[in-house]
């Protein structure tokens, strides 16, 4: 079997990342929340935006009910790696379909908190370079939307009254779209120094991870699954890949 090749180092010479992801768990079970502990300790500004609050995660437990205890979660997570301010935007779990519906209060969150950098799950149609299981479509769904929030966000004339009403002034300033845990990855982030971090953010989705009803389910065990093949791509430890997107190319 042929040895995947050496990960890049993610470029982080930048200061404030929007996370936008379809639902809590989502930047957790690939170990990307011990990447947003690093980029806290580094003094760099994170912001979630959570297109679901995972309401129709939990099989047997009514959406009504889950969605209220997954947002919870997701908070203790967010404590977990340093993060203290979470936008769910409360689209229907299971239903996120690109379009013009989804691609709006991305824009809105873009122009509100004018990141550098914006953080996403893989949305590319598999999991695996070589075929593997399938994404889900949220996920899917959630990446292109941002990518097309992102093409639209800097024109005043689009979602003009987010400009015109709520003061919210057109945003081209991203410089990066860093998708984890992408088949087309290139890069990587090591995180031996936040490994812990990242181990309880997960265990901090403790009624969802009971309702997977996986046998004896270890966050820390699941991660090092992830995170270690990946470090030794790097020469570390753990590390988490990404795919990187330069949006400054030919700028």
């Amino acid at each position: 079997m042929v040895a995947p090749p050496p990960l890049t180092p993610v470029p982080e010479d930048w200061n404030s990342a929007l996370v936008v992801v379809a639902h809590p768990d989502d930047i957790e079970f690939c170990g990307a929340a011990g990447a947003v502990a690093r980029w806290v300790r580094q003094g760099k500004t994170i912001v979630y935006a959570l297109l679901t609050s995972g309401e129709a995660g939990i099989d047997g437990v009514d959406p009504a009910r889950t969605g209220p205890v997954r947002e919870r979660e997701q908070l203790r997570s967010c404590a977990a790696v340093g993060v203290d301010r979470v936008e769910f935007l409360h689209r229907a779990d299971g239903y996120l379909e690109n379009g013009i519906a989804l691609r709006e209060p991305i824009v809105r969150m873009l122009r509100r908190y004018r990141p550098e950098v914006v953080v996403t799950l893989n949305y590319r149609p598999r999991w695996g370079h070589r075929g593997g299981e399938l994404n889900q479509p949220d996920h899917v769904a959630a990446g292109h939307a941002l990518v097309g929030a992102l093409s639209v966000a800097g024109n005043r004339w689009l979602f003009r009254e987010q400009v015109e009403q709520e003061g919210l002034a057109p945003w081209r300033g991203v410089r990066q779209i860093l998708a984890a845990g992408s088949p087309a990855a290139t890069h990587g982030i090591a995180i031996d120094e936040t490994f812990d971090q990242a181990t309880a953010a997960l265990a901090a989705h403790r009624v969802y991870n009971l309702g997977l009803r996986w046998r004896d389910f270890d966050p820390a065990r699941w991660l090092a699954a992830i995170t270690g093949p990946t470090g030794a791509r790097m020469g570390v430890g753990h590390a988490v890949a990404m795919e990187v997107v330069d949006l400054t190319a030919g700028a």
